[in-house]
């Protein structure tokens, strides 16, 4: 068994840091939640959302799924993680609004992309992601004469407003979006850099919402303080 005590001292310290030094806050969530957005984001560990925005307990209701998925609304005898998580966050929670966080370097878009020369991904997550095979063969015929890597780049992104667009799909989404209630949004995080791009539904492009970080301007600014 692999040892785990850096997990356990992980705890130790967020105990400290919890009911130590914000025992308000410790007691005002025993009462109960009210975050603001619910993010969906992808397993990947690489990709922490609470790590990555900075929040605090509370802030955020999270949904991790392979790929950062969003499927379409139904209402078979299906079992349904995602969907009841997006239930609760919207019907019950009532957040004001809605992040659906891809990344670069996605196993499961490398997946998904495989999954177009056969190659299967497993007993699960085959299916799993199959939700975004539209955004996959977009892909694929519109950038086919593009390397591999630039592909993925690019169905990555597409898989979002995949996401986006099944997300909408139901009607209890689409009624808050629709009275101003809800905002929905597309951001893609690139980790080679640290950017952070989001989707302009008016130009129908990711744009730079957080610029890629410089180590040595870091440095300089850090100097002149």
């Amino acid at each position: 068994m692999a040892d785990v005590s850096k997990f356990i001292s992980g705890v130790i310290n967020f105990q400290q840091q919890h009911f130590g030094e914000n025992p308000k806050l410790a007691s005002d969530l025993i009462i109960g939640q009210k975050p603001q957005a619910l993010l969906i984001g992808c397993c990947d560990s690489r990709v922490d959302p609470a790590l990555l925005t900075g929040s605090s307990q509370g802030d955020l209701f999270i949904q991790r799924n392979i790929a950062n998925l969003v499927p379409p609304y139904s209402k078979s005898d299906d079992f349904h993680g995602v969907s009841s998580a997006i239930e609760y966050a919207v019907r019950h929670l009532e957040v004001s609004d809605i992040i659906v966080l891809g990344h670069s370097h996605c196993g499961g878009i490398g997946a998904l992309l495989d999954s177009a020369k056969g190659k299967n991904a497993g007993e699960f997550i085959s299916k799993w992601i199959s939700i975004a095979d539209s955004a996959r063969d977009k892909v694929i015929e519109e950038m086919s004469d593009l390397p591999p890597e630039k592909q993925a780049r690019a169905c990555e992104k597409e898989a979002i407003l995949v996401s986006l667009k099944n997300l909408t799909s139901y009607p209890w989404i689409n009624e808050r979006v629709a009275t101003g209630r809800l905002s929905l949004h597309g951001w893609y995080y690139n980790l080679s850099t640290g950017q952070l791009r989001y989707y302009n539904q008016l130009t129908g492009e990711f744009e730079i919402l957080v610029k890629p970080y410089e180590a040595e301007k870091t440095a300089q600014a850090a100097k002149q303080k």
